[in-house]
C-alpha cells in the first residue's frame, strides 16, 4: 500500500475524486492566505498556546520571587542571629530581676545592677534571640532595627507623653522611693 492517505481513500472506496478535489482546493486557498498574512489557519490554537505560556511565565515569576523573599528573610536572620551571638552581654551572674514589656507581654530577666543602669541609660537594649532576650549595645541594636525592627525593645522609657505643669504640681508633694522596682 503505497501512496498517499488520499489515495489509499480512493482505492477503497471510502471517498470519492469529487470530494478529494475539494479538500486539495481548500488547502491551498489556506496556503495562499497564509502567505499573505491574511489569516492563520491555526489562529486559535496558537493564541491559546500563548496565553498557557503567558500563565506559565507568571506562575515562574511568583514562584522566583516567593523562593527570593524566603532566601532575604533567611539570610537577615542570620545576620541577626550572628550580630547578638557577637556582641552579646553575659548574663551568667545576673541577681536583679529586670521586667520589660515586649508587645502586650512583662518577661523578666535575670540582669546585673550595671547592665540595669546601662539599659536604663539605653547604652544596652534587648533584643530577642528565638525565645531567648538578649542584652547587645545600642549601635548594634540599631543595626537588629534597620534589619527587623520587631525584634528590638528599647527600655529607656515609656511611650506616654509628658506630664503637664498641672498634673506636676499636685504630684509634687508624692516623691517616688529611690528603691521602687516594678
Amino acid at each position: 500500500m503505497a501512496g498517499s492517505l488520499q489515495d489509499q481513500l480512493l482505492k477503497s472506496g471510502l471517498t470519492d475524486a469529487k470530494k478529494a478535489k475539494a479538500l486539495d482546493k481548500e488547502k491551498r486557498k489556506q496556503a495562499k492566505a497564509v502567505r499573505r498574512g491574511s489569516a492563520a489557519p491555526d489562529d486559535e490554537i496558537k493564541r491559546a498556546a500563548q496565553e498557557a505560556a503567558l500563565a506559565r511565565a507568571e506562575r515562574a515569576r511568583a514562584l522566583n520571587a516567593e523562593r527570593d523573599e524566603a532566601a532575604l528573610r533567611k539570610s537577615i536572620n542570620a545576620q541577626i542571629k550572628q550580630l547578638i551571638n557577637v556582641y552579646k552581654e553575659h548574663r551568667d551572674s545576673g541577681d536583679t530581676d529586670f521586667n520589660f514589656s515586649d508587645g502586650r507581654h512583662i518577661k523578666k530577666i535575670m540582669i546585673t545592677p550595671k547592665q540595669k543602669t546601662k539599659l536604663i541609660a539605653g547604652l544596652l537594649k534587648i533584643v530577642k534571640q528565638g525565645d531567648r532576650y538578649e542584652l547587645v549595645p545600642s549601635p548594634v541594636a540599631d543595626k537588629i532595627a534597620q534589619r527587623d525592627a520587631e525584634r528590638v525593645i528599647d527600655c529607656r522609657g515609656s511611650n506616654e507623653p509628658e506630664l503637664t505643669e498641672e498634673e506636676k504640681e499636685w504630684y509634687r508633694d508624692y516623691e517616688i522611693p529611690d528603691d521602687l522596682d516594678w
